[in-house]
């Protein structure tokens, strides 16, 4: 239990810094290059760009501090794949939240974009993305020093397939 709390610790923290990245850009595209006013549908491509800059600081973070100790079965690519698709998932339910607001509920202000997509988004989003990076992005065993099949896994290994 202590290492669920932990990792959901570390998750949270990752995803803080990932929030500051998507909050900023959202807000600094929504009221410069793409104000809905002047740019159709701009607030939901200034979500698009700013959640897809926040997944990459994210991927980093919790590959390497939230979920480091798992055993990495596969390469790094098909990692960031299926990392990226649960992002993707992630980000529907953002911009299925903006789409309710705006076309369901009719908020269109900057305050009503940011309450749908970062406050009512992200934890629907958060919820989603920790449930499934924990049991198929980052699935597996924790590696324990000594282990002997760690060392028959990176036998033959170049270096550069470690990272």
């Amino acid at each position: 239990m202590r290492a669920l709390v932990a990792q959901l610790t570390r998750f949270g923290l990752v995803g803080l810094v990932g929030l500051g990245v998507d909050l900023l850009v959202f807000n600094v595209l929504r009221l410069t290059v793409l104000d809905p006013h002047e740019v159709q549908h701009g607030s939901f491509w200034a979500k698009v760009i700013s959640t897809s800059l926040a997944v990459i600081a994210n991927w980093l973070g919790n590959r390497y501090w939230t979920f480091g100790h798992a055993r990495r079965t596969h390469h790094w690519w098909r990692e960031g794949l299926e990392f990226g698709l649960v992002s993707v998932g992630g980000l529907l339910i953002s911009l299925g939240c903006l789409w309710v607001s705006q076309y369901v509920l009719g908020f269109t202000s900057l305050l009503a974009d940011n309450i749908a997509t970062n406050v009512v988004g992200l934890v629907l989003g958060t919820a989603f993305r920790f449930t499934f990076y924990r049991l198929w992005v980052f699935r597996g065993d924790p590696i324990v020093e000594g282990d002997p099949t760690i060392e028959d896994d990176l036998a033959g290994t170049p270096a550069s397939r470690l990272v």
